[in-house]
């Protein structure tokens, strides 16, 4: 029996592909910055690990509790939404911190055991703001951006070790609370400098009349097939609109 380990599994997408690889017959490693209890299936193939992918201790005590593994899900993030002028530089490092750095921290800590044993695959979420021209993402598509040229070669240098590495592009989902998180603590005024307001109510109002969007449960079957794939294929798109935009490419 195959075992997954999945970073943010707290709610939307990582919670959503915990569950799915559980319901498949897998060993679950659900990993949490903080660990709660009542979100997951309750199961002796379903473990709730505590794990900052910022703290290089609290990615080792984690993957000393989770064991052999045979897949690293890439998945916990920090969103942000806003205007470039209006953003700290503060919080562009906790973004990347997180969407970045904490992204090949915890693939670094894993590559031992998958080249020594000659198999395994890490797929990196990342999002659809990489495939299109999407403003008021500047610093988390910048994130992103890197993680994905970060796959591409990573993939290059695993490949003689019969190690995989995958990209999964979620698009826009309305039902995760990516919204809420990414104007947490922050002022409308610095989210959107009084310069900005009248365009970026327009950017707003389109994005939310489009016709296409994602749910959790694309992209825990995006996943599903980038873990699954022998093809060679790097990047997955994961979603209705997100397969669109990589379409239009």
């Amino acid at each position: 029996m195959k075992t997954v380990l999945i970073t943010g599994t707290s709610s939307g997408y990582g919670r959503a592909t915990a569950v799915h690889f559980h319901a498949q017959g897998w060993n679950v490693i659900a990993t949490m910055r903080t660990p709660r209890t009542g979100v997951l299936p309750e199961s002796d193939r379903l473990r709730v690990v505590g794990l900052d992918v910022t703290e290089p201790a609290s990615i080792t005590a984690a993957l000393e509790a989770a064991g052999p593994i045979d897949v690293l899900v890439n998945n916990a993030g920090v969103p942000s939404i806003g205007v470039f002028e209006g953003t700290s530089m503060a919080h562009a490092r906790e973004v990347f911190e997180t969407n970045t750095f904490g992204v090949m921290a915890t693939t670094q800590a894993v590559l031992p055991q998958f080249r020594e044993r000659g198999s395994g695959v890490v797929v990196n979420v990342t999002s659809s703001v990489v495939l299109g021209h999407m403003p008021l993402t500047a610093v988390y598509k910048a994130s992103k951006m890197a993680i994905e040229g970060f796959t591409s070669s990573l993939a290059l240098e695993l490949a003689p070790f019969g190690v995989w590495a995958k990209t999964v592009q979620p698009g826009a989902c309305l039902t995760t609370n990516f919204s809420a998180r990414a104007t947490h603590d922050t002022a409308p005024d610095e989210l959107v400098p009084a310069p900005y307001a009248p365009w970026a109510k327009k950017v707003m109002d389109s994005f939310t009349a489009q016709e296409q969007f994602t749910k959790e449960t694309d992209v825990a079957e995006a996943v599903w097939r980038a873990v699954h794939d022998t093809t060679g294929q790097l990047r997955f798109p994961a979603g209705p609109d997100a397969v669109w935009l990589a379409q239009a490419k």
